[in-house]
């Protein structure tokens, strides 16, 4: 799929009065894709084909990312995103799904095991989660200088000087051997600048917070998670790459762990191929 086909084919459902961007395509079990941070569901593209010929999938770019709405006036969380995300679902009646999800996006899945298992039963239930790389656990989370600062008081001040170059460089350093192309540099930094997006991006880096205040309920709903869970890892990523893959591997000895060598932060962009085989072995054998 183009960059233009998938900006054509937005469908969109309204969140708190707000605009939110959502494409659903294909047949089978329900997939839902959450995105990572700071791009959006466009990051998901190379994947689309093999998942949607599969899988019924939906995948929605949060409230502040992509084609959605990005008020400048509006508390962004984690929690609110979770939730976003069960609005669509419940308004396309979907109660069960498998998740696939990346970067800020594992968070977000995190919450919804948590709220899952509060419910007891009760309102959407995941059946399986795969988790791309992401900060699962804060105290594994080697947060980039940049978004140190953007999460600090001061954020607002250093926000504006953000651009496309910094996006380079902040991406060539968490990719792994195979850097993005200055089209697909071009495509992220297009989706940011949407709906002034660039102005909220600090707003945007209140999930590293809120990380720290639910690491416990967080943790807890991967430890005594009942389905099945799968962790694929880029190790050259220098947030969350191969020590984070090490210490899920001896904490949770019961997941499915794939190490793609020579690859970083985005596996799903970076190597869609061994992604895919990845999933799908993992998901023929649950």
């Amino acid at each position: 799929m183009t960059f233009k086909e998938w900006g054509d084919s937005t469908n969109y459902f309204n969140y708190r009065d707000h605009n939110i961007a959502y494409w659903s395509a294909g047949q089978g079990t329900h997939l839902l894709l959450i995105h990572g941070f700071p791009t959006s569901s466009w990051d998901w593209h190379k994947l689309w084909k093999p998942l949607t010929a599969r899988f019924t999938v939906v995948a929605v770019d949060m409230i502040g990312f992509g084609y959605s709405d990005k008020p400048k006036q509006y508390t962004y969380s984690i929690t609110d995103q979770a939730n976003l995300h069960e609005t669509i679902l419940k308004q396309l009646n979907i109660v069960t799904a498998h998740l696939l999800v990346h970067d800020y996006g594992v968070s977000v899945a995190q919450e919804m095991l948590a709220s899952a298992k509060e419910r007891k039963g009760d309102g959407f239930q995941p059946l399986s989660c795969c988790f791309l790389n992401g900060g699962l656990f804060p105290d594994l989370h080697h947060a980039r200088p940049i978004q140190k600062i953007l999460n600090s008081p001061v954020g607002w001040f250093f926000n504006q000087f953000l651009n496309k170059k910094s996006l380079r460089r902040s991406f060539h350093r968490i990719y792994g051997n195979q850097k993005p192309t200055d089209k697909e540099l071009d495509q992220f930094y297009q989706l940011m600048l949407h709906k002034d997006g660039k102005g909220i991006t600090y707003k945007l880096m209140r999930y590293i917070t809120d990380r720290k205040e639910n690491a416990n309920k967080w943790k807890s709903a991967l430890v005594d998670a009942t389905i099945p869970l799968h962790f694929i890892n880029g190790p050259l990523d220098p947030v969350s790459g191969r020590h984070l893959a090490n210490y899920c591997r001896k904490l949770l000895p019961q997941w499915k762990v794939d190490i793609l060598e020579g690859v970083g932060h985005y596996p799903h962009d970076e190597a869609p191929v061994e992604v895919v085989a990845a999933y799908f072995s993992f998901m023929n054998n649950m």
